[in-house]
Parts: C-alpha cells; sequence; structure tokens
C-alpha cells in the first residue's frame, strides 16, 4: 500500500506519540477522505493534540475510539500497538486494512533503503553503516527507529533505517538491502510467542530483498534463515566474508575473504558482538557495491572516529578510580551478557532489573556459569530480584537488592574496587519506573555525581 492509496479512504491513525504526528502530518495532504486520531490510552510518549494537529485529524479516545477504528478504511498504527492488543483482534476480525508508517514509506522507497533489524546490535550497526558510507562518499539519511521517523525523513539517494519488530511487522516490500544482527526472544508480550516474534521480526525478508546480509555468529537466526529457503543470503563473520582473525602482524584483523583490512584495534567499540557488528555493516557496503580493499584506509579511519552510541556500553570515568558504564540501551538478556563479557577481566558489579516481562534469564546464568564470571550483581525493581534468584548459588557471583537505581549506584561504590567498574546493564526494559532508556540513563548518572566523594 503507497501513500496515495490512502487517497478518498477513511483513515484512522492509531497512537498520538512520534509516529503518529508524522502519520497525520503526512497522510493530510494526500486527501483522505476523513482522518482522525485515536488513542485507547494515556502514555508518556503521547504529544499534546492540539493546533494543526487538531485540524488535521481530531482526536479520540475511549469507547468512540474503537468504533471509528471499526469503521475505517485503513488504520495506521503506532509501532507500540501489537498483535495481543483487543482491539487489534477485533480489526482483525472485521477485515480492517491495518498499516504502520514504516510499511507506506517503505512502498514508495525500498529500492534505495538499507533496513537493518535484531533483537541486539540494530543501533549500533545502522548508525555504523552510515558513519561507513558517508566515509567513503556515499551520502545518507538514517531514522527509523532511531533518530527522524520514516514519514519525516528528507529526499535522499540512499537511506540507512532502524527497524524495530513492530516496524517489520507491517512491510508488504522489502528493503533493497536488509541486514540481521542477531535473534533472540523478545516483545512477547507484542507478537504474543516466540515463533510469531520471529515471524514478525523476519517478514522483512519476505518480500522481495535484494540481498540479506545476516550474523553468521548467531546460531538462533541462521536457524530461521535455514528455514526459508531461496533468500539472497550473505552472511558475515564467516572465514570467506568479513571477519576478524589473526592478521599479518600476529594481532586481530578485519579481513575481507584472506584479505587484511585494517586492525580490529582501529575499531574502539569492545566485545565480540561489536566485531560481529562491524562485519556486518562492512558486508552490507560490499552489497551496496564499495569496494572494501580499495577503500580499507578510508574505512579503518572511519571505524576509528566512530563513537559508541550513548547509552550503550558508554564509559563514565570518575575520582575514585571506579569506572561507570551506562548500558541503558541493554533490555534483554542476551545485551547484558555481551556488556559483561566485555569487562569481566577487571573487577566487576552489574545493575540489572527493570520492567518485568516475564523474560527467562536462564541464558543469563549458563553464561556466568559457563564463563566462570566473578561479580556483583545489584538487582533493582521490577525484574530485579527474579534475576538475582536466578543466580544466586553460582560460585563467584554475589547478590545484593536495592530499592531503585540511585541505592544500587551507592551499593556499587561500596563493593566495587578502584580499577573496577559498575556496570549499568539492566537486561530490561526501563518503563514503569522511567520514561525511557534515556530517562534511566539520566537518573543513573546523577546518583553517580550525588554519591561522589
Amino acid at each position: 500500500m503507497h501513500l496515495t492509496d490512502l487517497r478518498g479512504r477513511r483513515v484512522a491513525v492509531w497512537g498520538t506519540g512520534r509516529e503518529g504526528v508524522a502519520a497525520v502530518n503526512t497522510i493530510a495532504p494526500v486527501g483522505p477522505a476523513d482522518l482522525v486520531t485515536v488513542q485507547d490510552r494515556e502514555t508518556f510518549l503521547a504529544r499534546p493534540w492540539e493546533g494543526r494537529l487538531a485540524e488535521l485529524a481530531p482526536l479520540h479516545t475511549g469507547p468512540e475510539a474503537l468504533d471509528l477504528l471499526l469503521r475505517a478504511d485503513v488504520v495506521v498504527r503506532s509501532p507500540v500497538i501489537g498483535e495481543t492488543h483487543p482491539w487489534m483482534i477485533r480489526l482483525r476480525e472485521r477485515g480492517v486494512t491495518v498499516t504502520g508508517g514504516t510499511a507506506l514509506w517503505m512502498a514508495d522507497h525500498a529500492p534505495t533503503t538499507i533496513g537493518v533489524t535484531g533483537s541486539k546490535g540494530k543501533s549500533t550497526t545502522t548508525v555504523l553503516i552510515s558513519h561507513l558510507l558517508t566515509a567513503v562518499g556515499q551520502p545518507n539519511e538514517i531514522g527509523g527507529n532511531i533518530g527522524t521517523a520514516v514519514l519525516e525523513l528528507p529526499p535522499a539517494d540512499r537511506y540507512v533505517l532502524e527497524l524495530s519488530m513492530y516496524q517489520c511487522a507491517d512491510l508488504l516490500v522489502s528493503p533493497q538491502v536488509v541486514a540481521l544482527t542477531a535473534l533472540v526472544p523478545e516483545h512477547l508480550d507484542w507478537a504474543g510467542s516466540e515463533s510469531e516474534y520471529y515471524r514478525h521480526k523476519l517478514n522483512i525478508v519476505e518480500h522481495g530483498p535484494g540481498r540479506v546480509v545476516f550474523n553468521a555468529n548467531d546460531e538462533q537466526l541462521v536457524a530461521q534463515l535455514a528455514a526459508r529457503p531461496g533468500l539472497p543470503l550473505v552472511a558475515a563473520g564467516r572465514p570467506d566474508t568479513t571477519h576478524v582473525a589473526p592478521g599479518p602482524d600476529g594481532t586481530r584483523w578485519v579481513h575481507l575473504a584472506d584479505r587484511p583490512l585494517f586492525p580490529r584495534s582501529a575499531f574502539p567499540l569492545v566485545g565480540r558482538h561489536n566485531e560481529w557488528n562491524l562485519c556486518v555493516a562492512l558486508s552490507v557496503l560490499e552489497s551496496v557495491g564499495v569496494d572494501l580493499v580499495a577503500e580499507a584506509d578510508r574505512l579503518a579511519e572511519a571505524a576509528a572516529a566512530f563513537p559508541a552510541l550513548e547509552h550503550r556500553l558508554t564509559p563514565i570515568e570518575d575520582p575514585s578510580g571506579i569506572t561507570f558504564v551506562d548500558d541503558s540501551l541493554s533490555t534483554i538478556p542476551q545485551s547484558a551478557i555481551h556488556a559483561i563479557e566485555a569487562f569481566s577481566h577487571r573487577p566487576l558489579t552489574v545493575i540489572v532489573g527493570g520492567e518485568d516481562r516475564g523474560v527467562d534469564y536462564a541464558p543469563l546464568r549458563d553464561f556466568l556459569a559457563a564463563q566462570a564470571v566473578e561479580a556483583t550483581l545489584i538487582g533493582v525493581p521490577d525484574s530485579g530480584p527474579r534475576i538475582l534468584e536466578t543466580v544466586k548459588d553460582l560460585p563467584g557471583i554475589t547478590t545484593i537488592g536495592a530499592d531503585d537505581l540511585v541505592e544500587a549506584v551507592r551499593l556499587g561504590r561500596v563493593h566495587t574496587p578502584a580499577g573496577g567498574v559498575v556496570l549499568l546493564s539492566p537486561a530490561a526494559p526501563s518503563y514503569g519506573r522511567f520514561d525511557n532508556y534515556a530517562h534511566r540513563s539520566r537518573v543513573f548518572r546523577q546518583a553517580i555525581s550525588d554519591t561522589a566523594g
């Protein structure tokens, strides 16, 4: 469905956050027969609905909102509105067409789009692809789940989009190049089950992509793609493609097959998972025609200048000699595992816990046990106590409960020696006690300042 297909139709935009605003501003000039906005509940993401927005698409709440949705020809939903929502079930039963802003935009821009998704690593990989493309003289616009909503992106020769599972679910056209970083069960409350989560996430590859670049080190991702034969796959992280291995001087280098490109040390982001993200990004560049060998020097220079994303393994030095690390973007056990792995060579305290979505923390326990990690884990509400219960009997693991994040920072100072690391890698979303991961990060950083000295 293209935006122009909405002309003369009854359209309801469901949601008043960033995506809802972009949808109304973009759809109104197309000329729908009727355009309304509905909201089923108040959220912290909601924008004030007044002035021009209210004129273009009046806002309806309460019981009449559902009636308007059911009478619409097309419902454009915001990403957070899941398949398990009772109103979504009613819409599916009624046969109402449901789409999203990303799907409408993609119908017109797929041939010039690189779409990046995954359960973890997608933000870093998206920004890295954009950064490297710019470095080799290929300008692009970045947006989607980070930065600018797709419906508000300016005209460009190429787009690099981070796409959430929510945004992938409604696509009917695949981007020309799809980049996949990793797959683990997440957002089960939205999708309804693990299998449905994978189905919605990988809907991005189901509609004619030109290339599907994937992290070949992720077993679940490899298995899911194997169950979808016929895709134009490009594996990243294998010896015959982009990978990291000993180079000419015996240190670790980034390679393209048997050709060394530049030292791994040129890329400042720590952890194996960031090596995999880099390999995916480089394979994407090759898929759009960049000669990695010829451009090796420029790519090395760009990789060296790549900054860590805010709230993703961001170090915060402290006069005490302790390094605090902000990994507030960590919302699943697997991202916390990668963060712990990156700092396990130093005395380590990890702050865990957040919104409790019933996620299985056995993978975190298995990792800590297999790697014989020695660390102190401080659990904060709501899921913190359950995480601590999962790992409390492991050798080398000390568990401490805290009432909130501020107390956890204070306890981290007490239990971490100079030269050690206090890592905020919650393995859980922020909602319920914070507006979002950025709000959680601000509280963490303020607590560091307040407890110093």
